[in-house]
């Protein structure tokens, strides 16, 4: 697919902006740019997405449709379910019983071979062999994540090899990060991303797994594929949402932009209220209700129009939340538009890189439940539920594509983000500066039910408790409380974006027409005017009417609605957000 005549891509770490910008340079599309931005992501962020973790994407083509990618992985069909009931009513938080299949390279491929230009992903991958061959920095965010694990990554000799310097001390902000056993396997892939799952670096994962504890065979890694899926849908204040199905909590997200559509003409507190008792409602709802839907029928009119809890303490969940993500967002002046989202879920994921491979793993395999009768529950073969929530809007003025950080609060955040930013007219750097808040309990650092809030993000008193619970007040900014990347294509063809500040990255343009020869700069996030003429991407005339329809796949009906009362070469132009560093 081509890109027209320009493209913009949000992400959270400068590398992953090179990465992208080298691909719309050589002539790639949004879908190739968000590839190799996720390809560079896998080597400088290890701490929250790898080769050993697991991808959804939502992407949305230039005739208007719009799909789900899933390459979600499963648990070993020699998975002891019985034994793990023995030793805990949960899973375990990390170690090698929770790993499942990893399935971010089959996402790629299948990104690739839908939608992308031929040769680009390869390049992508030889780009990022490059980067870990040569040693990428050491972020910010990376660094804080080193100290923080600093046991964990003690405890393993594969993170301890890959994370300690020279001089015998965790890496920091700055040292380099050589890492040339994954170099060697994405110079593999490059060649055949198959071998990941049937080939040389199957069989080395296998190997390696094994030898870790973990039940994964190379016929679990043979067996994955990516699938394409239906998204959910939402049709709110002129605007249609569409959001990854089950096994992914996108599935509830709907309720809470119709909750935030209802609130919006409320008073303060009234406002606030109604919509942090909704997100209660919906991750109630998830906990209870989410799973894979491949061999059972899952209540998806229970996740997409949640039951109030009506002052019901929300059910504590039956497996261990956390959650750390990169999301990667482009859009191109010809409307193809991808939100892409990978994660190791926990940090460092579950604490294990192999070491042949220099792979970290991913604990995706923690959300499970072992509760027998849960849709979530953990069975030989079966995907666990998934927090990972790619977003794509569309009006008659505007396309946009979002995704975040933030474990189990990813719709929440979404819920306080996308109604401005579907807005033409609203500054996106200025909607992802705002502060938020979340609702959670232990994966958000909390014992039991309580709400984070960045200082400024509510607007009545914090002395006292908030629909029941406990309010803690951040001293500023906290990653809790997500990392937001949004792109826009606008009607008249102007594009923009953001990328959240509490991240490590920023937005890069592809403007082959307008802008000089070469130039390559940070700026704010003033859009960029191309020449593609985008209108066929937008319906005939602007949405107006409040209309809160939803619907799903054709094998599940609509929910209810429940309603509560509470030419010249090539340019590329790289954005920080305000006031943060590369």
């Amino acid at each position: 697919m081509s890109p027209g005549d320009g493209l913009i891509l949000a992400a959270p770490h400068p590398a992953a902006l090179d990465a992208a910008g080298r691909s719309a340079r050589r002539g790639g599309n949004a879908v190739d740019a968000a590839l190799a931005a996720a390809a560079a992501l896998t080597v400088v962020y290890p701490h929250q997405c790898s080769l050993g973790g697991d991808l959804i994407a939502l992407v949305h083509t230039p005739d208007g449709t719009v799909r789900a990618v899933f390459s979600v992985g499963a648990a070993a069909l020699d998975v002891d379910v019985t034994a793990l009931r023995a030793a805990d009513r949960r899973m375990p938080a990390q170690g090698p019983q929770t790993v499942t299949v990893p399935g971010v390279v089959a996402g790629w491929a299948a990104l690739a071979e839908a939608y992308g230009t031929p040769g680009a992903l390869p390049a992508a991958l030889r780009d990022a062999a490059g980067l870990a061959r040569e040693g990428a920095v050491v972020s910010a965010g990376l660094a804080r994540a080193v100290g923080e694990r600093a046991a964990q990554v003690a405890a393993d000799p594969g993170l301890s090899a890959l994370l300690t310097g020279p001089d015998g001390r965790p890496v920091g902000e700055g040292d380099p990060l050589p890492q040339p056993r994954l170099a060697r396997v994405l110079d593999q892939l490059a060649e055949d991303p198959v071998s990941f799952y049937r080939g040389p670096v199957a069989q080395a994962l296998a190997a390696g797994l094994r030898r870790l504890g973990s039940p994964l065979t190379a016929a679990d890694l043979a067996a994955h594929e990516a699938e394409s899926a239906e998204p959910v849908t939402v049709e709110v204040a002129g605007v249609t949402w569409w959001a990854a199905p089950p096994p992914s909590q996108g599935a509830v997200l709907p309720s809470l932009l119709r909750a935030a559509a209802d609130a919006a003409g409320l008073p303060e507190p009234e406002r606030t209220l109604l919509l942090a008792a909704r997100c209660q409602d919906a991750s109630a709802a998830r906990d209870r209700l989410l799973g894979d839907p491949h061999g059972q029928s899952l209540d998806l009119a229970g996740l997409l129009d949640p039951a109030p809890l009506a002052g019901r303490v929300p059910p504590d969940p039956p497996f261990r939340p956390s959650g750390d993500t990169v999301a990667v967002t482009a859009v191109d002046s010809s409307g193809l538009a991808v939100s892409l989202i990978q994660s190791v879920y926990q940090t460092f994921g579950s604490g294990l890189c192999e070491p042949d491979t220099g792979i970290v793993l991913h604990n995706r395999g923690s959300a499970f439940s072992l509760e027998p009768g849960r849709p979530g529950v953990l069975r030989p073969g079966a995907r666990p539920p998934h927090t990972l929530c790619p977003v794509i809007g569309r009006s008659g003025a505007l396309l946009l594509a979002a995704g975040c950080q933030g474990g189990r609060a990813q719709p929440q955040i979404l819920a306080q983000t996308l109604p401005r930013l579907a807005d033409p007219g609203t500054d996106p750097e200025a909607a992802l500066r705002s502060p938020r808040w979340v609702t959670g309990a232990r994966d958000i650092g909390f014992e039991g039910p309580t709400l984070l809030a960045e200082p400024g993000s509510l607007p009545m008193p914090m002395d006292a408790p908030l629909l029941g619970l406990p309010v803690v007040v951040t001293a500023g900014p906290t990653d809790l409380a997500g990392h937001t990347q949004v792109v826009r294509l606008a009607r008249d063809g102007r594009l923009d974006g953001a990328s959240d500040p509490r991240a490590d990255g920023g937005t890069v343009r592809h403007t082959p027409r307008t802008a000089p020869v070469g130039a390559d700069h940070r700026t704010g996030t003033s859009p960029d005017v191309t020449h593609h003429d985008p209108a066929a991407v937008f319906p005939e005339a602007p949405a107006t009417a409040l209309d809160n329809r939803i619907s799903a796949s054709p094998d599940h009906p609509a929910a209810p609605h429940h309603n509560r009362t509470d030419t010249p070469a090539p340019a590329i132009t790289r954005t920080p957000p305000e006031g943060q560093r590369p």
